[in-house]
């Protein structure tokens, strides 16, 4: 039988059609592999054993009868528990939402389902996104493959744990602040979060709606790109979403690629450079203030919370506190004793900034510096085509060690603004940590619409270097 360890999309793709391997034993390859090593690493929520192989079956079927099948038919994946997905529990790793099985599936779901892919099992995740660790999952910590005493990241780290982990060849996950690309850095993995509106949130738990997009996390850019032509573009459901033009292209030999002047001697960017092409530098002056970038999201994205999180009031969705003897008591208890306490620390600095006599002083300052933010990309995308930075300051950090939530929150430093202003962004492995071995991520943003041009920047550099394939030599 073919060497089933690690494999892509489109290797995938050849031995399913090949018939040198069978969906079934593919995908049973991969739950085995969830069942021996997932005590250590706990990135699953749910495995969906049963609905897995029934989906496998359905694609060896086909390819028995001698039709054609797609490029990702047969493709087994996980998804962060944010995805709504019928007859599966959907918790967005909270207690409030505990046994919740959802009546529709988002609509990036289905298009998967659609084109045949395969879900093995809803993966952690910090509760309601709200972390950079998967420290604050209202289940259990997940912790990182490369080093199981450190974090994988957040908030979508059982995402990048289990691709890593080869626990399927990719994951959905989503991306507010950073929470694609910052695991994906831990965890030595391609994380991308596309255009705003690029790819449809309808069925996706909500956390901050005017931040919010959809990540994808897999090993190498080539994928990210097939996925990204599977579930792009316009959906009714969703009024933010946008018509999808994605093609990608080899990257321009002319292409300028800015880079800022105190993060050009980090290693990821000088073997970036190197791989790629000379770059032109530019100083912090010219750069988005990360300092302001992280006050300004840390205002905008608690205040969206507190708004969206409303709806968990113990009555319409999930678990309701059995204490609570009057209505007021059923809102209060119910919160109180099924929400963790950073999903309570940011409803509250949400619904303080969002108050009479403070509104002006947070929210509408935050919005206006998130124009001035936006302002500066633009005029930064007139002078090049993509901007390179640090996806990280450092690699990932061991479990509890961000105790102080201002210090935790700082682990976004990086990532943030192309999150305030809507632009395609992804992270890809890029070097190691010289103390520590671990891995440290490189991100590449561009233009509003042109995620293309990001991902074709990401696969000529792993064309060329060999970062990426590190991950094939964790052992546990």
């Amino acid at each position: 039988m073919a060497e089933l360890g690690y494999l892509s999309i489109k290797q995938t793709h050849e031995l399913l059609v090949s018939k040198e391997v069978s969906a079934v034993v593919l995908t049973q390859y991969y739950l085995d592999r969830i069942k021996q090593y997932d005590d250590k690493v706990k990135a699953c929520l749910y495995v969906c054993e049963k609905e897995a192989i029934a989906q496998a079956k359905a694609v060896d079927e086909k390819i028995a009868s001698g039709q054609v099948i797609g490029a990702i038919e047969g493709i087994p994946y996980t998804a962060k528990d944010m995805f709504l997905t019928t007859g599966i529990v959907t918790t967005a790793a909270s207690k409030i939402l505990k046994d919740y099985m959802p009546p529709y599936s988002a609509t990036v779901v289905e298009k998967l389902n659609k084109a045949g892919a395969i879900l093995l099992a809803k993966v952690n995740q910090d509760e309601y996104g709200h972390g950079g660790s998967t420290e604050n999952s209202g289940y259990h910590p997940t912790h990182n493959p490369w080093d199981l005493e450190r974090v994988p990241g957040g908030s979508s780290g059982g995402s990048a744990a289990a691709v890593a982990m080869d626990f399927g060849i990719f994951s959905l996950g989503t991306d507010t602040g950073g929470s694609t690309r910052q695991p994906a850095a831990y965890c030595g993995v391609v994380g991308y979060k596309p255009t705003y509106g690029l790819i449809s949130r309808y069925g996706v738990v909500a956390m901050a709606s005017s931040l919010d997009t959809i990540g994808t996390l897999a090993r190498n850019a080539d994928d990210v790109a097939r996925l990204v032509e599977t579930i792009a573009g316009r959906d009714q459901q969703d009024s933010t979403t946008i018509e999808s033009n994605f093609k990608l292209e080899d990257l321009s030999s002319d292409v300028k690629i800015g880079v800022l002047d105190s993060y050009k001697d980090l290693e990821q960017v000088k073997n970036f450079v190197g791989a790629i092409k000379p770059t032109e530098e530019f100083t912090q002056a010219e750069f988005i203030n990360p300092e302001l970038a992280l006050a300004t999201y840390y205002v905008l994205t608690p205040s969206e919370i507190s708004s969206n999180l409303e709806r968990y009031d113990g009555i319409r969705y999930g678990q309701s506190s059995a204490k609570a003897d009057d209505l007021y008591e059923v809102y209060a208890k119910t919160r109180d004793e099924f929400f963790g306490p950073e999903v309570k620390r940011r409803n509250m600095i949400g619904t303080y900034a969002l108050s009479a006599g403070y509104y002006d002083a947070y929210y509408k300052k935050a919005m206006q510096a998130r124009t001035l933010i936006c302002q500066t990309f633009d005029r930064l995308f007139e002078q090049f085509d993509l901007i390179v930075t640090p996806t990280t300051l450092t690699a990932a950090f061991k479990l509890g060690d961000k105790s102080d939530p201002v210090e935790m929150y700082k682990e976004d430093i990086l990532t943030v603004s192309a999150n305030l202003a809507g632009i395609p962004a992804v992270s890809i492995p890029a070097g190691v940590d010289s103390e520590t071995g671990l891995p440290l991520g490189l991100q590449v943003m561009g233009r509003q619409g042109e995620d293309a041009k990001v991902i074709s920047a990401a696969r000529a550099f792993q064309a060329k270097t060999d970062w990426h394939k590190r991950v094939e030599g964790i052992r546990l």
